[in-house]
């Protein structure tokens, strides 16, 4: 029997926008978590030098393993050992590893709702079964020890995510600790993608091998450190697991780009210029929650990290696929419709990337905000006719 795996939703609205784009629309585009800087110009200069200096091949850099062993003692307090340590094609090959190295076919593994869509696809594709939490306002859209604690019967494993994709909402040290406590007392396996670690607004990130050494951690070169297109990620896999980790990266991917890992071991080290980034996605936040508002858009999950904000448009639609297809046609905005990170309630979200640059995000406000006002008039006016 085939898996039943939905299409990613963003990438058709995406592809909507590239065909409008060919046509000579000017378009921005939040509908992905991409950031519109590049690779940072220190791995930029590396690259170029090993281009020229190295034939390249099946490799993985000792050198990154033990400069991302040390970032973990150095941001979280955790020693770990290199061989812990597999670098990746990007983040989703470290998913379907840590999947695939403690989970058999029919196991089910609980998530949040709303939470990123290749989890549950990428469950369903390995012939597991999702366990989707919903979570709402009540607690930040983030999963709680409550919830694991209702869990009836337990299942074999949950993924977290803090920050999060959609909402960009961060689990505290403490929550995250007792969901571990509430994950190790019913022999839960915990696998967290950390993959925003280091886009941050405030609060503190942890990461869960602060409190479960036995935990798998999935993270990516993508986010923080700007380099989507390198496709360079990593998995953090507990001491019991690493021969089986091992036999399957050599088996499914063999190894991540020698380009990528020589740029990323310098990007490790760029930390000054990642953090300006980091500010210009603060000012494209505090941006978009002040005019959302004026959009009429005024409820919101808190985005404490990430450079997502997930807003409720149930006052407008139920159908936030078509409403983001239309509000692309008419303004050249291109969004997320909720309903790929929430098949339940999903249709009355939609979610924006502030990613962009500074000047972008205030060309869609400008854009979307009449757009988004005269939908309102509109839906005021059906409800009184009715």
């Amino acid at each position: 029997m085939k898996a039943d795996v939905e299409p990613f939703r963003a990438i058709v609205i995406s592809r909507l926008a590239h065909e409008m784009e060919r046509e000579g629309r000017s378009v921005i585009h939040m509908e992905f978590g991409q950031p519109s800087t590049g690779a940072p110009e220190e791995a930029l200069a590396a690259a170029q030098r090993v281009l020229v200096s190295d034939p390249m091949g099946y490799w993985e850099s000792p050198d990154l393993k033990d400069r991302i062993v040390r970032r973990y003692a150095d941001v979280h307090g955790v020693t770990l050992s290199a061989d812990q340590i597999t670098l990746t094609c990007g983040a989703s090959p470290a998913l379907v590893l840590a999947l695939t190295a403690v989970f058999s076919p029919g196991d089910r593994v609980a998530l949040a709702r709303p939470g990123y869509v290749a989890y549950r696809n990428t469950l369903r594709a390995l012939s597991m079964s999702p366990v989707e939490i919903p979570c709402g306002a009540e607690s930040r859209f983030q999963l709680t020890s409550e919830h694991i604690e209702g869990l009836d019967p337990s299942p074999a494993g949950l993924i977290v995510a803090s920050p999060a994709n959609p909402t960009g909402t961060i689990i505290s040290p403490p929550g995250l600790q007792a969901i571990a406590q509430a994950a190790r007392a019913r022999s839960v396996r915990l696998i967290s993608d950390e993959i925003y670690h280091g886009l941050t607004y405030g609060p503190r990130t942890a990461s869960i091998l602060e409190f479960d050494p036995d935990a798998f951690v999935v993270n990516s070169f993508s986010k923080y450190f700007s380099m989507v297109g390198w496709r360079l990620g990593w998995l953090v896999a507990p001491v019991s697991h690493v021969e089986r980790v091992r036999a399957l990266v050599g088996n499914l991917f063999l190894t991540a780009p020698s380009l990528s890992q020589h740029a990323g071991l310098a990007a490790m080290d760029s930390l000054p210029e990642l953090e300006r980034h980091v500010s210009a996605y603060r000012r494209n936040r505090d941006l978009l929650l002040t005019a959302l508002p004026e959009m009429g858009l005024i409820r919101t999950a808190p985005p404490d990290g990430a450079f997502y904000i997930y807003a409720d448009i149930g006052h407008l639609t139920s159908d936030s696929m078509a409403f983001c297809e239309q509000l692309l046609r008419d303004t050249g905005v291109a969004t997320a419709p909720g309903v790929d990170f929430d098949p339940v309630e999903g249709g009355r979200h939609i979610r924006f990337s502030f990613a962009v640059s500074t000047d972008l995000i205030q060309e869609a406000i400008d854009r979307m905000t009449p757009w988004f006002r005269e939908r309102g008039r509109e839906a005021r006016s059906s409800r009184e006719a009715s």
